[in-house]
């Protein structure tokens, strides 16, 4: 079944040499991107920094290898950070090895029984409460490193944390917090100068050889946890009994839902950016498959990461060989170079993890959702709250329950059976003639395509993303041919996202607006502040109104032309 066939072999059928020059370039990019996150994680996460690079070195080659993703770059993620510490503080290292396994037979398992198409509907709310959450979780472990505060050991527990670190603030350690203030400054300006190199890896160079140079009493890797191997180790098998499965069933299953919502809302947003569909449940299986081998080498939990997965769509990855190129790369750097990462100061890496938990905060996001209908900001409250002050795997359990409900909700208030069986189907379509690969998209136009009703939370991360990655288009094109409907919740970040438009110099032109989201946009004032001009009802249309922005010639619908609304069906 082509459902379970991973993209690589799909891809390597057209595979030509000007392609593997571009996912070479990409890979190598994503690969530089991707080691000081892949150090910061693993430390803030409780295991040795060696063990972050080894699991995106080992899980990201697998995850691009059998991936259901043309464009997924997988490895260690922020998400991850808090539910991995408190399973090693609980069951040890070895209980976070077995966990993972097991998480990944529950994600091998989820993907042949088709289960990645319905995580796919989780409402967004529940998705930015679990993220908001555990954003600001990671930033609360990382104000002792920030500041350089003396405390012996810091609390497990949200408040008690804090408690201690107002009693403790007299202690803070100037050297370490001038460090993490330039790493945090360059980390912030640095993507003014460029994005090709990231702030961060500039960030540890520079802020290393000052405290190398002025020997500075800073805390280093090397004098937290002494030698960093610079060798992959060999795997070797767990050893464990049936009441560790007992024990770490329900940490094992946070795990796995995590990595599912996690890689598929990646999935999802690079699909818009590449007009491509990825099969949900073969990238399950990818992730089951991609966890259950980086536990036998050492490493922590891992999933797609959106971040380095548009970073690598950015610099012209089409296929998994630029994710494998990704892992090739970190593995060459952890060879050569390995040794000298003893070197980096721990401010530096907390610098780092702050601008992680900022952009993982997802704040614009959250205060657009309250402004939503109050089922909406229940759940987004509810999952919150309960990730911050008790524990993931609650806020997990309880989160799914009312991802449930809502779903069951929205079914009642908006029922469109043929989009909704479409975002079930798992493949490309084959025979689309409206595919934005047949089409001429002018230089500096972004088309940037929503699938179903509940996506915009999609729309919201690529927002994120044109931030964090690169320079914003001159125009980004909205493509709405699979949304049949449109709530409160997209109405707002339609809004926000023409706000934002507007500061960075974007233009943007909607196009295969239905009837219900264009009388729902028209009552919500939208319609008038985007301009009739610049909502279409399909892509040839708003293609040639991008043309006629940019003072090109219009080169109207193709002769076998196929409405998208069914307005224009006459």
């Amino acid at each position: 079944m082509s459902s379970f066939k991973p993209k690589l072999f799909t891809t390597l059928k057209d595979y030509t040499k000007q392609q593997f020059i571009s996912d070479a370039t990409a890979g190598v990019i994503v690969g530089i991107v991707a080691l000081p996150l892949a150090i910061a994680f693993g430390i803030a996460s409780g295991v040795t920094p060696e063990k972050g690079i080894i699991t995106a070195i080992i899980a990201g080659f697998i995850i691009s290898f059998l991936g259901g993703s043309r464009v997924q770059i997988g490895g260690p993620t922020g998400a991850f950070i808090i539910i991995v510490y408190g399973i090693i503080q609980q069951y040890g290292t070895t209980g976070l090895a077995i966990a993972t396994v097991m998480a990944g037979f529950i994600l091998i398992f989820m993907g042949l029984a088709k289960f990645g198409s319905l995580i796919k509907f989780i409402p967004y709310p529940v998705v930015v409460g679990f993220t908001s959450g555990i954003a600001l979780l990671i930033f609360s472990t990382q104000v002792k490193e920030f500041f350089g505060l003396n405390i012996p050991k810091v609390p497990s527990e949200f408040h008690e944390k804090w408690i201690v670190y107002f009693q403790n603030f007299g202690s803070i350690n100037y050297y370490v917090l001038g460090i993490a203030l330039l790493a945090l400054l360059i980390m912030i300006f640095w993507p003014k100068v460029t994005h090709r190199i990231p702030g961060s890896l500039i960030a540890i160079i520079i802020t290393t050889v000052i405290v190398q140079i002025f020997h500075l009493p800073v805390d280093t890797i090397g004098s937290r946890f002494g030698e960093i191997p610079s060798n992959l180790p060999s795997p070797s098998l767990l050893e464990f009994h049936l009441s560790d499965i007992k024990n770490l069933i329900a940490p094992a299953t946070t795990i796995a839902i995590l990595a599912a919502i996690e890689s598929l809302l990646s999935a999802v947003v690079a699909d818009g950016m590449i007009g491509g569909k990825h099969r949900s449940n073969m990238e399950l299986i990818a992730q089951g498959a991609a966890n259950i081998a980086s536990p036998l080498f050492g490493g922590i939990p891992a999933t797609g990461a959106i971040a380095r997965t548009a970073t690598n769509i950015k610099n012209g990855g089409r296929t998994p060989v630029a994710g494998m190129i990704h892992s090739i790369t970190l593995l060459l750097i952890m060879l050569f170079f390995g040794s000298y990462a003893k070197l980096i100061p721990m401010a530096t890496l907390a610098a780092i993890l702050v601008i992680v938990s900022y952009n993982m905060s997802e704040w614009h996001a959250f205060k657009s959702l309250l402004k939503s209908p109050r089922s909406d900001v229940i759940v987004l409250l509810t999952t919150f709250f309960l990730t911050v002050i008790f524990d993931l795997t609650i806020a997990i359990e309880i989160g799914m329950i009312l991802a449930v409900l809502l779903f069951m909700k929205r079914m009642a208030e908006v029922s469109n059976i043929s989009i909704i069986t479409k975002e079930l189907e798992d493949e490309e379509e084959k025979t689309d003639p409206n595919s934005i690969e047949k089409r001429v998209v002018p230089e500096g136009v972004e088309v940037f395509e929503i699938n179903g009703p509940f996506f915009f939370g999609a729309a919201t991360k690529f927002k994120e993303q044109l931030k964090i990655v690169e320079n914003p288009p001159k125009i980004l094109i909205i493509r709405m041919r699979n949304v049949p409907a449109i709530d409160a919740t997209g109405l707002q970040i339609l809004k926000e996202l023409y706000n934002d438009s507007k500061k960075n110099g974007t233009h943007i032109i909607l196009s295969g607006v239905h009837t219900q989201p264009l009388y729902a946009m028209t009552q919500a004032g939208i319609f008038d502040l985007y301009g009739e001009q610049n909502i279409h009802g399909n892509i040839d249309d708003a293609l040639d109104r991008a043309r006629e922005i940019l003072g090109l010639p219009k080169l109207g619908r193709p002769e076998n032309f196929v409405p998208t609304v069914k307005r224009e069906m006459k």
